[in-house]
């Protein structure tokens, strides 16, 4: 029995999906069903169900963004920092392993030399570092605390999106603003991120944290490219164009977009994925995953 933690949003509800097609026996709690933040109402449910697995998909980004979190500071404390804390404690007390839902919104730009961050790499975007939202902040936090958890995989999810349109799909997002910031970043496909979240599990790879984003880096301008050059494929082909019609805008800078469309600083980052791959385990190309969702878009 795997119990998931927030299945009801973006992510969680993906969990779902994939333990439906797999035929996986859950149960998916929400804070309806249990007080996630009393740890022993968790360690009942963890017994009484007698759990082999938990998934901890829940958390607090904010709505529409993570600007939300600049003002609901309580709920994103507790949703990213406090509740991990929880759910270790109670599934080390029942001594059962457990996966975290953490984000790589905790770095910013990429290493001195170039290369995407490591799971090795000390957060740079964190309230350490004096320079973050106050999201990413929570989140690096709640990964401090889970430093030296028994049986517990960190995995690191950036910007998800897939092929439905949603509010929370990063390509919807890019088809809905206005203007749009010019920015370079490692993205993770849902679908994708949640089977290979498992598949530490199914194949018992070492505990620890773990960046899940398909390989190679996006920038925003080459996104916008790949759907416009989806929607002439469909046009060209007398296919229906689910894609709007419209010119895509970017700001002249972050400085420009900070004090028009942004109440807080935005993580934009590159993750090296090559502790992942090292067990087995690797993602579509950053690009190819995009391509596929755009071909198979549904409206």
């Amino acid at each position: 029995m795997i119990l998931l933690l927030g299945g009801s949003g973006y992510v969680g509800s993906a969990y779902q999906q994939l333990f439906l097609k797999k035929q996986i026996p859950f149960r998916s709690i929400s804070r309806a069903d249990v007080n996630y933040y009393d740890r022993q109402q968790v360690v009942r449910l963890i017994r009484e169900t007698r759990a082999t697995f938990l998934i901890n998909a829940a958390g607090y980004t904010g709505k529409p963004n993570v600007d939300a979190c600049e003002i609901y500071k309580t709920e994103c404390t507790l949703g990213n920092t406090v509740l991990p804390g929880v759910i270790m404690e109670a599934c080390t007390e029942v001594g059962i392993p457990w996966g975290h839902v953490s984000s790589g919104c905790i770095y910013n730009g990429r290493r001195a030399d170039g290369n995407g961050f490591t799971e090795q790499d000390t957060p740079n975007f964190s309230f350490r570092t004096n320079n973050c939202s106050f999201y990413s902040g929570t989140k690096a936090l709640g990964e401090e605390i889970l430093a030296d958890a028994p049986q517990c995989y960190v995995w690191r999810l950036r910007i998800p999106f897939n092929h439905c349109n949603s509010s929370r799909n990063y390509l919807t997002k890019l088809m809905r603003y206005a203007s749009l910031l010019e920015a370079e970043n490692s993205i993770s496909h849902l679908e994708e991120f949640v089977e290979t979240t498992f598949a530490c599990w199914e194949k018992k790879i070492p505990y620890g944290i773990y960046n899940l984003t398909n390989p190679g880096a996006i920038t925003t301008h080459q996104v916008v490219q790949m759907i416009l050059d989806e929607a002439k494929v469909r046009m060209n082909e007398g296919r229906e164009n689910p894609f709007p019609a419209k010119k895509y805008h970017f700001f002249e800078s972050e400085a420009q977009f900070m004090s028009i469309a942004a109440k807080t600083p935005r993580s934009n980052c590159v993750l090296d994925t090559t502790k992942l791959e090292s067990f087995g385990l690797k993602m579509r190309s950053a690009e190819t995953a995009i391509r596929d969702a755009l071909k198979n878009w549904i409206h």
